[in-house]
């Protein structure tokens, strides 16, 4: 900051009597005609003044325009990251609501079909073995059977003829749910069907219808868990997501979707298998270690 400095020298008027070299003639005239009076040498006043300039009055105001409105592409970063996590919780809980009422619905149907089936059965005294065995049998195999199922309809149909509905299951998704949801639905129906029609009917066969509609329904709801919920985190799915063979499971489906190896694999829970076929476990467990690593820095 610069220091203001003033001075002020003022000289007053000086006066210097002269003295002569030689004596002055004594006059001799009763008055002298030449007066001697003493020489005065005046000085005039003069003032030096010293002004350092003072940043503070000396600096300009800038007076700055009024602040427009920003374009959609002069928005922060930040905000549209904001508002695209917002959105994403939205379709998340959205999506979570959706597959907890349908859970819930199936389930609750599946446990009172269980148990009107087998308190109809044994309304007669005796336990209808077979048929129990058979229900029991037919529900193993038809999970896991749908994985079969599944694994061959995902290369043979939806990546072929389906694809025009698949393909939304491949790309970012813009909402809480996509076209490829529709198969869910179309693989929920042959298990209520057969569920009702075992539901109104006794003997064996219904038995086997039984269990199938059972067994599809289990594997439904694991697909929607591990699939939807772990693998592509549509809803949180809690302790499922530290489960060791269910981190090679959805590291194996995103392999799926890198399409490192063609597409496969196609399956879901068997995808380890298939990848280790290919000649992927390289892969597959740098896909595990990013997704450990990954699951870490958001925790």
């Amino acid at each position: 900051m610069a220091v203001g400095l003033s001075a002020a020298i003022t000289l007053k008027p000086l006066h210097r009597f002269h003295q002569p070299h030689f004596p002055k003639p004594t006059p001799t005239l009763p008055f002298s005609p030449l007066r001697t009076s003493p020489r005065t040498h005046r000085l005039s006043n003069f003032t030096v003044c010293v002004l350092m300039q003072d940043p503070k009055q000396g600096s300009h105001i800038e007076i700055e325009p009024p602040e427009q409105p920003l374009s959609p592409q002069q928005v922060p970063v930040s905000a549209k990251l904001a508002e695209k996590l917002a959105r994403k919780e939205s379709e998340r809980f959205t999506y979570l609501v959706a597959a907890v009422m349908s859970t819930f619905g199936i389930t609750s149907m599946a446990v009172l079909a269980v148990y009107y089936r087998f308190s109809w059965q044994m309304e007669g005294g005796d336990v209808p073995w077979a048929e129990m065995f058979g229900t029991f049998a037919l529900s193993v195999g038809a999970a896991v059977g749908m994985e079969f199922w599944a694994r061959w309809a995902h290369e043979a149909l939806w990546h072929a003829s389906l694809w025009h509905m698949h393909e939304s299951h491949h790309r970012p998704r813009e909402g809480p749910f996509e076209l490829n949801d529709v198969f869910a639905i179309i693989n929920a129906v042959p298990a209520i069907a057969l569920l009702a029609y075992c539901f109104f009917h006794k003997g064996l066969v219904p038995g086997l219808c039984f269990g199938a509609g059972l067994g599809i329904t289990v594997f439904g709801m694991a697909y929607m868990f591990v699939h939807d919920g772990l693998v592509h985190k549509r809803f949180p799915v809690g302790p499922i997501a530290n489960v060791p063979y269910f981190r090679r499971v959805a590291a194996a489906h995103q392999l799926h979707h890198s399409e490192k190896f063609d597409g496969v694999p196609y399956g879901l829970f068997l995808g380890p298998k298939e990848v280790e076929k290919v000649g992927g476990l390289e892969e597959l467990e740098k896909e595990i270690n990013r997704r450990i690593k990954a699951s870490k820095n958001s925790s």
